[in-house]
């Protein structure tokens, strides 16, 4: 009588069968500084945005494939606006560069915000290097713009809107400077607000909002004057109000803040697109877990969304969201907000995880395509939830299952999945011995 076969020999059969599907369907990548690296990226060309991941904030493999895609969507697809995961104001430091435009010196150098190493690294700055010596070749009205996302900057977004109206309209900056007073106390430490505030504090809202709705009300003659600086410091205004209610409601819960992070992001995306016109195309740099769709991950299962599934929403097939993994290596990252950055080993994938399915193909470096014709099969056998890894700018491996896995349906977050079986952190500028005479322009103001 034969034996039935025990749950840990389906469990492996299964997973050999998931394994040779995905060898099939994974196109084997040259590593991102070959020059046929970027041909495997031309078929997502056509779209209007092209999302693309990390599964880390401190890898290496993810920042330099990134820039080397980036470089093909912009010389050969159109693509004229790189926006990231970082903050508004800083991000326009370096934007003032790239496209020449006329700027006052910085009272502060950009990305010094904990987790510094997060922008302020060698692999970026390899990047607007090669930005600025794009833009040069470019009319003024074709060059590519280096733009911020993100919600944190409260500080340097009002002083940007107030240092605007001193140029432009000095008696609008002593009005404005006033409304944001509100805030003063907790410029430095904006999470002090939302504690205030749930102790029965009154809100800053109206005066924040108030401020906006003034900015915009003298769109037309602030406009006369200069379309960017214009636009500039309506972005701080906006960016102020959503930091404002970020920052009040942070302590409700962690999805209601998450909801409208993500939101700001999308909403500061669909506005650079905008001022851009009808020919805007954008790269956008983010974390898988908001450039995924959140719909198809346990985040997207308790109620959270993210600019992936905004984007999916909005664009439809116009939007390529393209995720990034990998199974171990180092990593740049922190043991706690705030903490030291330290370059920490990463651990092999759990059993359970996509990252070990990808790691037993033997493919060192793949690019799997889940939109391309031959594919059903894969997702369909792909259809069950299964543990996906996230590292942000902390990594504690130590709790890694509690701390950094989540279940996801892959091929639904993803439109394609870029693999590098092992990595590496990335170069923090001025980190290391030796590496000190990077800590160049625009990063050493």
């Amino acid at each position: 009588m034969a034996l039935s076969p025990s749950a840990e020999q389906v469990r492996e059969r299964t997973n050999r069968e998931l394994i040779d599907l995905l060898h099939e369907a994974g196109e084997h990548l040259p590593a991102p500084e070959q020059e046929d690296f970027t041909s495997y990226f031309n078929r997502f060309g056509q779209a209007k945005l092209v999302m693309l991941g990390e599964a880390t904030h401190g890898t290496s493999e993810f920042y330099r494939a990134r820039a080397a895609i980036t470089r093909q969507m912009i010389e050969h697809h159109g693509f004229n606006i790189v926006a990231v995961e970082a903050d508004w104001p800083d991000a326009a430091m370096l934007d003032h560069l790239v496209r020449q435009l006329p700027s006052e010196p910085p009272r502060e150098r950009p990305f010094e915000r904990f987790p510094t190493w997060m922008w302020r690294n060698a692999e970026v700055k390899q990047f607007i290097d090669y930005l600025r010596i794009h833009n040069d070749a470019c009319s003024a009205d074709q060059r590519v713009e280096f733009r911020g996302l993100d919600v944190y900057s409260l500080s340097r977004s009002i002083a940007g809107v107030i240092a605007y109206l001193e140029r432009i309209d000095p008696e609008r900056a002593s009005a404005a400077r006033v409304r944001y007073s509100c805030l003063t106390p907790w410029q430095t430490d904006p999470a002090g607000y939302g504690h205030a505030v749930l102790s029965g504090h009154d809100t800053c809202e109206d005066e924040v909002v108030t401020q906006l709705r003034e900015l915009l009300a003298r769109r037309l003659s602030y406009l006369e004057t200069d379309g960017e600086a214009f636009f500039d410091a309506v972005q701080n205004a906006r960016l102020v109000r959503a930091a404002e209610q970020y920052y009040r409601i942070m302590f409700r819960g962690s999805k209601e803040s998450w909801n409208l992070r993500d939101r700001h992001m999308f909403d500061t995306l669909q506005y650079v697109m905008q001022q851009r016109g009808p020919q805007a195309k954008a790269v956008v740099w983010a974390h898988n877990s908001h450039i995924g769709s959140a719909a198809a991950t346990s985040m997207g299962w308790a109620g959270e969304f993210n600019i992936g599934e905004l984007a999916r929403g909005a664009y439809g097939d116009e939007a390529v969201l393209i995720g990034f993994g990998t199974d171990r290596g180092t990593v740049a990252a922190a043991s706690d907000w705030g903490g030291e950055m330290k370059i920490k080993s990463v651990r092999p994938a759990r059993e359970e995880s996509y990252e070990y399915l990808f790691r037993r193909t033997g493919l060192a470096r793949s690019l799997t395509d889940w939109r391309s014709s031959g594919r059903a099969e894969l997702r369909d056998r792909l259809t069950g939830p299964r543990l996906e890894r996230a590292i942000g700018v902390i990594y504690r491996p130590e709790t890694e299952l509690l701390s950094h896995y989540f279940e996801a349906v892959l091929p639904d977050q993803f439109d394609a999945f870029v693999w590098f079986e092992e990595t590496k952190a990335v170069m923090p500028l001025g980190a290391q011995p030796g590496t000190a005479a990077v800590e160049t322009y625009p990063f050493g103001f």
